[in-house]
């Protein structure tokens, strides 16, 4: 069967070009143009999509199937393309006949060259077949007009509903290019979604609004960091003072006696000779011989000096953020307004983690458990679900931590953070479990977070959490709150 790429190799068509042209019109229509004059940052996240859309445009043009007049008449063009000068004209009657009967174009042409080319020349011949060489490539150029038109028409549509999903949701999650991006990603295959399932995002996106405290505590825990001191790799000669020993001596403390003249070391002795007349001049002259008895001081003379010494020196590094794993207690003690608090919180991670391209896992915790990848390809969908939950059961939270243990000893949850969101009204946890805890701690770096909605939390459940974040969900709280907002 003879295809469309076929017969654009063989006329020497640059479907490439038809495909550009396509999707020029595409991303110049005014549609386009208004939305991304409002929001500009999504027009980089736009062009990544070229790609995609030009493997969808060459994949119609390979699945397209040629009209069966059209191949019937370009098959008529290769048999008539490589006979003969003589054998064509005797041939052309017949061909102009056939050429009218498929309602060819270039019937008409073919029959004004037919009354024309009356010497039988070469060169008639020649401008025949040049003639409808250019007629079929002008049918084939409309045919693939008509085809990309029809998916440059369906392309328009799906991005205008995917830039309606975007435009309502940019403003919740608009944190930096990068979390528009990823934004702009998620709504591809997302287009099912309801506007009053979307409104169920913006009303928990006001509700962390006006719960600033809440949406701060996000924050913090989403940007908390620790750092390693990492050795660079090369080292420089720095001046460091040295204190070294001299062999000159200095006087320090008495040490002996020695022949000298100094006369205020002098022994007693010596100096009772000064005070008798006859040994007066032996004096004199031992003191210019220096050899009178004086004490001998000495001690250590020690001197600064500067020597160079080879330095390496080290750069706290920031260690890599990981994935959120958060998991969320729905027992019926968290039913009110700390489901809509642990709600609103996991929301506000999950744009966290948009703009910081990381993932963010949603563990719901009662007697069972219920996953949501918030930052999956559906994460729209997920996150709708999720907020759309009803919370009612008791608290299996041993059960909960076994599970994120689990997980993280997969090499995707790597440098994982855990954040439990609960009352901590619970059970005990084992011995073997906060053994396993620890141990992700101290030796894989794991670090366990709680975020405490309530102060009747057990003190010996919290112990094992790196850190305590409490947002009092109590009335009187709520009122302070709301006065000062």
């Amino acid at each position: 069967m003879l295809t469309l790429t076929t017969l654009d190799l063989l006329l020497a068509i640059n479907e490439g070009e038809l495909i550009e042209e396509t999707i020029s019109t595409l991303l110049s229509s005014p549609q386009l143009v208004i939305f991304f004059k409002k929001f500009p940052n999504l027009n980089k996240s736009l062009q990544k999509n070229i790609p995609d859309w030009q493997q969808t445009l060459q994949q119609r043009i390979k699945d397209a199937i040629i009209p069966v007049l059209l191949a019937e008449e370009f098959q008529l063009y290769q048999q008539i393309a490589i006979t003969e000068a003589a054998v064509f004209y005797r041939q052309l009657p017949q061909l102009v006949e056939k050429l009218q009967q498929i309602q060819s174009p270039f019937a008409n042409d073919a029959y004004t060259l037919y009354e024309t080319l009356s010497q039988h020349s070469h060169a008639g011949h020649m401008l025949f077949i040049q003639r409808w060489r250019s007629s079929l490539i002008l049918q084939v150029t409309k045919f693939h007009r008509i085809l990309l038109e029809q998916e440059k028409d369906q392309l328009l549509a799906e991005l205008q509903k995917r830039l309606e999903l975007t435009s309502s949701l940019n403003p919740i999650f608009n944190e930096n290019d990068r979390a528009a991006g990823r934004l702009w990603d998620m709504s591809k295959g997302q287009l099912h979604l309801a506007a009053y399932k979307i409104s169920l995002i913006t009303q928990y996106a006001e509700f962390l609004r006006q719960q600033s405290e809440l949406e701060k505590l996000a924050q913090l825990l989403g940007r908390n960091q620790t750092a390693k001191s990492i050795p660079k790799d090369s080292s420089v000669l720095e001046a460091f003072p040295k204190i070294e020993r001299m062999p000159d001596t200095v006087p320090e403390q008495i040490n002996g006696l020695q022949q000298g003249d100094d006369i205020l070391r002098l022994l007693p002795t010596e100096l009772v000779m000064l005070g008798i007349k006859d040994l007066e001049y032996d004096f004199y002259r031992r003191l210019i011989e220096k050899k009178l008895l004086t004490y001998r001081l000495q001690g250590d003379n020690w001197q600064t000096k500067t020597v160079l010494k080879p330095v390496i020196h080290h750069g706290n590094e920031e260690q890599p953020r990981g994935p959120f794993i958060a998991c969320v207690d729905t027992s019926g003690s968290m039913g009110g307004f700390n489901e809509r608090c642990a709600k609103a919180f996991c929301l506000a991670l999950m744009r966290i983690a948009l703009a910081d391209n990381r993932q963010c896992h949603i563990i719901l915790f009662s007697t069972e458990i219920i996953h949501y990848d918030l930052t999956s390809q559906d994460g729209l969908t997920q996150i709708v679900h999720f907020l759309g939950q009803t919370f009612r059961g008791g608290t299996d939270l041993a059960f909960c931590l076994k599970t994120v243990t689990e997980k993280m000893k997969e090499s995707i949850w790597r440098n994982a953070d855990a954040v439990v969101i609960s009352d901590f009204i619970a059970q005990r946890l084992p011995e073997e479990l906060i053994h396993q805890i620890q141990n992700l701690q101290q030796h894989q770096k794991h670090r366990f977070h709680a975020v405490s909605l309530s102060n009747y939390g057990k003190p010996g459940i919290m112990r094992i959490f790196d850190h305590i974040w409490r947002f009092d969900t109590g009335i009187t709280s709520r009122l302070l709150r709301r006065w000062q907002h």
